[in-house]
């Protein structure tokens, strides 16, 4: 057999102590002449998008003794970003992605695995795992665990995370429905184990992880509590050994091609803002040229196709029966780049391979629900290195729209000033020092974003940050505004009453303050104390950069 990378562990008489140390652990010894694969698990009772991969891992173990190797689980960290908003634990959300890349970095080194197989499902876990297998470089496959089912309710009512939790907050608020109602809205949001129903960021991730050739053919779409995801589980642990046995490695699959195919599914389905920062992240461990505009040439071209909750109607098990992304690539197959996949099929013939796709789901190029894609980049004299809008959750109403600033210099500022009927039509809501090193952590969002919708103010009322949203957010809200008002980017310079022009057509976000003006402004701004002056995340607000370069940590 061809040497491997465990052999540093398990060959020569200077290895028998480590020898002994795995036999301690179980490893029959006989068993150490095979592959060693390591399962990245994120595992954990915290999260509903995780508490079911114990069994997952059984089917991953299974494929991987039966296509000739031996399985070690090891344990990665996870946050949940629903659980975490709106209090400091939404700091640690974005951070621990940098975190569970150097777990899987140091777990896979220190023990010399030939393989990984990476199961994951959440906003930063799954992002945070691609990073590690870019940067590794060594075989590796990914399984997201998949989407929990809708909650059913009287009438066909199909309840979902964000809009019957956060936005029913609001609607509670303004006396649109009861305590009762309410009750049942929180009782019924989160029926099954897996992932947030819509398209937020971890089922986007997953999308875009099974576009990128990272993972399996319906994978990304797969539900939590389907059978089939139990054998993709065994089917991935059986392909690694494949992966190594041909040496095939992540850097041969995350191409600048692949990433734009990524980028081009998103656009057509309306995903997650966060994907901006997170493939910005992932292309530069794996040596990929990748700057933020590419979102938006690629977006001008992309129509969208889907209508996905939180901004539309349909939801991840509705993408799934309709051909996942073996369909939305079919219906951009003129547009996308063939490029190969760890299924071994290229991405063409993947889609070529579709045949049955619903249209009342994943439209035609000529039935379009809108004619560009879910993303848009803005400039201008407010953000003049880039931010990011999800424009495939603003009305048509708003696509332009002037305001009066009301500012907040935390979050939490502003659901005091919302939930406290503060905020009227007209205004333009000003969230800063939430960026990566003014938060830390670039929190987001999602509390004030669902208030407001949920109070009504959707078509009256923009808001914009140097903070992020969740994949749940929907409306005129504009978040990675870079540089952040912690390096002393113009959004530290807006005053209250200043006029904002958001224009979302013409890509311009711009305070409407004279420059000279600004400059005095400028010259009597000075940094902030940090919120946060201990801890790691004292440390990663030292060395994060901005948003736009996907709010990495460098060795630099």
């Amino acid at each position: 057999m061809a040497a491997k990378r465990s052999d540093v562990i398990t060959e020569g008489l200077e290895r028998t102590p480590a020898r002994a140390l795995l036999m301690g652990s179980g490893v029959p010894q006989e068993e150490m002449k095979k592959p060693f694969i390591g399962i990245a698990s994120s595992f954990t009772d915290l999260i509903p998008g995780h508490t079911g991969m114990r069994e997952l891992e059984r089917y991953i173990e299974k494929g991987i003794h039966t296509g000739g190797g031996y399985s070690f689980i090891f344990g990665i960290p996870g946050v949940c970003d629903g659980i975490a908003m709106g209090h400091k634990g939404m700091h640690y959300s974005l951070p621990s992605r940098e975190l569970i890349a150097d777990s899987v970095e140091s777990v896979a080194e220190a023990n010399s695995l030939d393989g990984l197989v990476l199961l994951t499902n959440c906003d930063k876990i799954t992002p945070g795992m691609l990073m590690a297998a870019a940067r590794l470089d060594i075989p590796c496959i990914v399984l997201t665990a998949g989407a929990m089912m809708t909650g059913a309710g009287r009438e066909g009512k199909r309840y979902s995370f964000v809009t019957d939790t956060f936005e029913a907050m609001g609607r509670f608020k303004k006396g649109e429905i009861s305590q009762d109602e309410l009750d049942i809205c929180e009782s019924c949001a989160c029926p099954t184990a897996g992932s947030c129903q819509g398209l937020f960021t971890a089922n986007t991730m997953a999308i875009l992880t099974e576009t990128l050739g990272m993972s399996l053919a319906g994978c990304g779409t797969a539900l939590a509590v389907s059978s089939l995801k139990k054998r993709l589980a065994f089917a991935s642990g059986a392909r690694i050994m494949d992966l190594v046995r041909e040496n095939v490695t992540p850097r041969q699959i995350m191409t600048r091609e692949a990433f734009e195919n990524a980028i081009r599914v998103d656009l057509a389905l309306g995903g997650s803002s966060n994907t901006v920062l997170h493939l910005l992240a992932i292309a530069h461990e794996a040596g990929v040229d990748l700057p933020l505009e590419t979102f938006d040439v690629l977006g001008k071209t992309t129509p969208q196709l889907a209508s996905m909750n939180p901004g539309g109607i349909h939801f991840m098990e509705d993408l799934d029966a309709a051909g996942g992304v073996p369909g939305v690539l079919s219906r951009l197959k003129d547009s996308i780049h063939d490029t190969p996949t760890l299924s071994g099929l290229s991405s063409k013939q993947i889609a070529e391979g579709m045949t049955d796709i619903d249209a009342d789901v994943i439209r035609t190029l000529d039935n379009p629900v809108r004619p560009e894609g879910g993303l848009a980049i803005l400039n201008g004299n407010l953000a003049p290195k880039g931010s990011v809008i999800k424009q495939s959750g603003v009305s048509e109403k708003m696509m332009l729209f002037k305001g009066k600033a009301k500012c907040f210099d935390s979050e939490e500022g502003a659901m005091e000033a919302l939930m406290g009927g503060q905020i009227v039509p007209g205004d333009l809501v000003v969230i800063r020092y939430e960026g990566p090193k003014g938060g830390p952590g670039m929190r987001e969002m999602l509390a004030p974003t669902a208030t407001l919708m949920g109070l009504g103010l959707g078509d009256s009322v923009a808001l914009i940050t140097d903070g992020r949203f969740s994949g749940g957010t929907r409306g005129p809200c504009v978040g990675h505004i870079s540089p952040e008002a912690a390096e002393g980017g113009p959004i530290a310079l807006v005053e209250e009453g200043d006029e904002i022009l958001l224009d979302i057509p013409n890509r311009k976000l711009e305070l409407l303050v004279d420059e000279a003006t600004l400059e005095a402004r400028r010259a009597k701004w000075s940094a902030p104390e940090p919120k946060i002056k201990k801890g790691w995340l004292a440390r990663y607000a030292k060395v994060v950069t901005s948003s736009n370069t996907g709010a990495i940590v460098t060795a630099d």
